[in-house]
């Protein structure tokens, strides 16, 4: 039998026999000896998560006034991350098609470059206008704001009497204050149109993350203070398994465990060894997993210093080597080599994986199905010299 490498689980994992078939067939692809390292029982109990998911819109009507409120909320404080309208200042498409639809020459070079003085107006009281809004004036989206400038040139044109429709082109100066007024009107109407639509739209996302994401981002964090507040127990658990297959594997530096862990194993994995009592690590590898970010928030303590904001934290000798995988679009997928340093003056190797079309939302079980997981453990459990400043493959 080949050295056994020890496979700890992450959060939100329930089924020791669907786990132990996901190792399995991992196994089967790396083609070491893996035994996986179950502790989800003593995890969070997350079989009522969803009670706790706000519904899509508390209660509301799906109406233009009243749709998804806290899906609008939402884009307001998105739009709000945007740089604000300049009083004065139009956006290039908006203006341009506010001229466009006044004056159809005004880019076939007709008209010698003069500008028609009906567009004039038009975009001055836009200028003074446009700050007002609430949606369009955050908006920088070139199709949105073209479309917007001509339903502005056309509201001008289709109110105005057929035979002064293009007066303004032969210098003649719109009514009194009506041409202000009609716009103020039409950019309010358009103004509310815009702001339900990309309600609409926002409220779906919404809707989808939160029961998509809800339920796993929930159970994440369920786990995480099931493990703070149970952390011995949980160690004692994977002391157990791994004691099952040898009792000497871990308890001295000269039988060190290579181990694989996934998210919140991770974080068990180098609580374990970096303990004042280690597991002694030959090689540990994990995927969208949070050491790092949890050490800057909380120093685990054991044999780790706190970060000081200068130089990676010096993690003991105890654990010989660290990659660390992780994917983009894994919001619960930290990197690790800025943060530490193994005791040979080398780092943790972060390793990014690319993402596949078929992940969904929630990437963060993913890695289970990535042949780049196989190639990396293979790669991980050799004993191999580093760069000491290589820090990112």
């Amino acid at each position: 039998m080949d050295e056994p490498v020890f496979v700890i689980h992450g959060v939100g994992n329930r089924d020791p026999q669907a786990f132990t078939a996901t190792v399995e067939a991992l196994q089967a692809t790396v083609g070491r000896t893996l035994v996986p390292v179950y502790w989800g029982d003593l995890g969070a109990d997350d079989r009522y998560v969803d009670l706790a998911l706000p519904p899509r819109s508390a209660g509301l009507r799906d109406t233009p006034e009243t749709v998804d409120v806290p899906s609008k909320m939402l884009l307001a404080a998105l739009l709000s991350e945007t740089e604000g309208p300049v009083p004065g200042d139009l956006p290039a498409p908006l203006r341009d098609a506010v001229r466009q639809g006044l004056d159809p020459s005004h880019n076939s070079g007709l008209r010698d470059g003069r500008n028609s003085p009906v567009a004039d107006q038009v975009l001055a009281t836009l200028a003074e206008e446009w700050p007002t809004t609430h949606w369009l004036s955050l908006a920088d989206d070139p199709s949105l704001l073209s479309e917007t400038g001509m339903a502005i040139a056309h509201a001008v044109t289709e109110t105005r009497e057929p035979e002064d429709s293009w007066a303004g082109l032969r210098g003649a100066a719109p009514v009194d204050g009506s041409l202000r007024s009609l716009i103020r009107r039409r950019l309010a109407d358009l103004d509310r149109v815009a702001g339900a639509a990309m309600g609409v739209v926002v409220g779906r996302v919404n809707h989808s993350l939160r029961h998509r994401l809800g339920p796993g981002a929930t159970r994440f964090l369920g786990d995480v203070l099931v493990y703070q507040r149970h952390r011995e127990q949980i160690h004692a658990r994977v002391w157990e398994q791994i004691a099952a297959v040898d009792p000497e594997l871990g308890r001295h530096p000269d039988h060190p465990v290579p181990l694989v862990a996934h998210s919140l194993g991770g974080v068990i994995a180098v609580d374990m060894a970096t303990a004042q009592e280690p597991l002694w690590t030959s090689s540990l590898l994990t995927f969208g997993s949070q050491p790092a970010y949890f050490h800057l928030c909380d120093p685990r303590g054991g044999q780790l210093s706190p970060y000081t904001g200068h130089e990676p934290v010096v993690l003991p000798n105890s654990l010989a080597r660290w990659t660390n995988l992780w994917q983009p679009l894994d919001v619960l997928g930290f990197a690790a080599s800025h943060v530490f340093r193994l005791a040979d003056g080398t780092y943790p190797v972060d390793i990014p994986l690319p993402r596949t079309a078929t992940a969904g939302l929630w990437t963060h079980s993913a890695y289970w199905s990535l042949p780049e997981l196989a190639s990396a453990i293979s790669d991980a459990m050799h004993h191999q010299h580093r760069d000491p400043d290589k820090r990112q493959l």
